[in-house]
């Protein structure tokens, strides 16, 4: 417990740094930048301190990275796609439906359906995911699963949860889950399967959710 107490409050210090630094509206590419390291920030927080059981913090600042990472969208270089990834699954992680659907339809229509990058098509199939629309995030997940520039695992747990195929899906998200294993390094260095866990809270709003155990995910 005390390890994640330590890691949620360097990335809480991290968040007020950066609030402190950052640039006027009229230094735009700064202060995209400064509000997407603030959006890292705060999920880092927000996983801390789910690893501690501490859902309600936890969602306050996973909301906190969702707005960050919304803003810095605006003045954002083209194809920003991880922006409006970490957005969804923040939301989703803070168990709030409603945003992460608004989210989803808000990333839809930024064009991340249309576009050719493997991490546009990803936000793409998760918005799809997170609104329902089984069979059009079946469609791009089937495109995922033949690209060679995006993990196989999760472009087959994309497929598998818009299929409802749950022994696909299990077999699926355990690979992803051993994937986080064997990193060295994390998001804001805490080790945290956070992909699992969204894709673990769409399983379940499909009845899908396999049975994990793993120090990278809360007891």
């Amino acid at each position: 417990m005390a390890e994640w107490s330590e890691h949620a409050e360097r990335e809480i210090l991290r968040y007020r740094d950066g609030e402190a630094r950052l640039p006027e509206a009229d230094e735009s590419d700064p202060r995209q930048k400064q509000l997407t390291r603030m959006g890292n920030a705060a999920g880092g927080a927000g996983l801390a301190l789910l690893m501690q059981s501490d859902q309600e913090q936890a969602a306050e600042w996973f909301h906190r990275a969702a707005d960050r990472y919304q803003e810095s969208m605006e003045e954002a270089p083209p194809e920003s796609w991880g922006r409006p990834i970490g957005a969804m699954k923040a939301l989703v992680l803070a168990v709030d439906w409603a945003d992460a659907e608004d989210t989803a339809r808000w990333t839809l229509e930024l064009g991340a359906a249309d576009t050719p990058s493997p991490i546009g098509r990803y936000a793409a199939t998760l918005a799809h995911l997170i609104l329902g629309g089984d069979e059009d995030a079946r469609r791009l997940a089937g495109s995922l699963r033949e690209r060679e520039d995006f993990p196989q695992d999760v472009a087959d747990s994309l497929a598998a949860l818009s299929a409802n195929d749950r022994l696909g899906y299990a077999y699926a998200v355990e690979s992803v889950l051993e994937s986080f294993v064997m990193r060295n390094e994390y998001l804001e260095d805490v080790p945290v399967a956070d992909t699992v866990l969204v894709l673990q809270a769409l399983a379940e709003r499909r009845d899908l959710a396999a049975e994990l155990s793993s120090p990278l995910l809360p007891s």
